[in-house]
């Protein structure tokens, strides 16, 4: 009985020895590319979605790759051009051929342009949050070496802004915040066994019981009274220009400097930044919202940076957002064709 006992020791201790040089020689734990506890909630998923829209119905797979990025796997050194937002360039809520990104990425097929854009949108983020993806994300990509990076912006500084503690935190989950879940993701980050379990997982397995719905025609509805949306030359006559600079003085130093840092992070990625400008809805964030875009261009123009101004050159309809904030198909697509030509001519150079 001793000795049954001792040869199961035995090859216990060396089953879990074998572990540990395996994880040692083959896993991640001195790889300084690692993502660690970072970008855990947005690589390798794979959910189902059932939308409603426009008395349509729409089943599909909401796909993030391996390094993250919305969509198939796709090597890092044939990524091009990156756009980043938040949800408004994620957009979850509808099929990926209806999103913004792959509106205008039809658009440049058609018209002959070898590169595509890939969507970096993540839920949430701010400009705070796109800071951080240059440290904690594009930086671990090994090969990964853009020529454009496009920020799609305005909105979600405009919502979240209070104060900086919050403003720092809207990252859109790029670290989780429980101290606790963090240890353990580092771990699994690192860990070869867990990566390669994930990975046959992302590419074999999808749970069938798990499906997120969205009725965009039922939320359409139900906002309908209380989101319109004014045009550009009718918030000028309605807002106090020079009064909403004083007021919101505190967001505009910040939301400044954060797109020069984005600039500069952007230079020295070897890529060129590209800024758009959003519109949205009425909502009690609007004024903050038409004081950044305008700022956005001035401050561009001034300094010389690529920029477009959707919000002055859309024409919006109340069909365009289904709550107020998230464009429907058919708002997508009109600002992919407002973005497009002034985009292309950009790209081009």
């Amino acid at each position: 009985m001793k000795s049954l006992i001792k040869l199961i020791t035995i090859n216990l201790i060396t089953f879990f020895l074998l572990i540990i040089l395996i994880e040692l020689f083959f896993g991640y734990w001195f790889d300084k590319n690692n993502f660690g506890p970072y970008m855990r909630e947005h690589r390798l998923k794979k959910i189902l979605y059932k939308v409603n829209y426009n008395q349509k119905n729409y089943e599909y797979t909401y796909l993030r790759n391996y390094n993250a990025f919305r969509g198939q796997d796709i090597n890092p050194e044939h990524i091009k051009i990156i756009m980043i937002g938040g949800s408004t360039t994620d957009e979850r809520y509808k099929p990926e051929k209806f999103t913004i990104v792959e509106q205008i990425n039809q658009k440049l097929e058609k018209n002959n342009y070898k590169d595509k854009i890939i969507n970096a949108g993540i839920e949430g983020q701010s400009t705070f949050g796109h800071l951080a993806n240059f440290k904690y994300w594009f930086n671990k990509i090994e090969g990964l070496k853009p020529k454009f990076i496009i920020f799609y912006i305005g909105i979600n500084d405009a919502i979240f802004f209070k104060n900086t503690k919050v403003d720092e935190l809207t990252d859109g989950w790029i670290e989780n915040p429980n101290s606790i879940e963090r240890f353990v993701d580092n771990i699994k980050s690192r860990s070869i066994f867990y990566d390669l379990i994930r990975k046959t997982k992302y590419k074999y397995y999808i749970n069938k019981s798990k499906i997120v719905i969205y009725d965009l025609d039922y939320i359409q509805k139900r906002k309908k009274n209380k989101n319109k949306y004014i045009n550009y030359e009718e918030k000028l006559k309605i807002y106090n220009y020079e009064n909403l600079k004083i007021m919101n003085t505190e967001l505009i130093e910040k939301f400044k400097s954060n797109i020069d840092n984005l600039y500069k992070l952007t230079k020295n990625f070897g890529a060129e930044p590209i800024f758009i400008n959003q519109s949205a809805q009425q909502g009690d964030w609007s004024e903050k919202l038409f004081i950044l875009n305008n700022l956005l261009i001035f401050h561009c123009t001034k300094k010389g940076y690529y920029c477009i101004d959707l919000n002055k050159n859309l024409i919006g309809k109340d069909s365009y957002w289904w709550d107020g904030i998230h464009t429907t198909p058919e708002g997508s697509k009109e600002i992919s064709n407002i973005i497009f030509p002034e985009l292309f001519k950009i790209l081009k150079k």
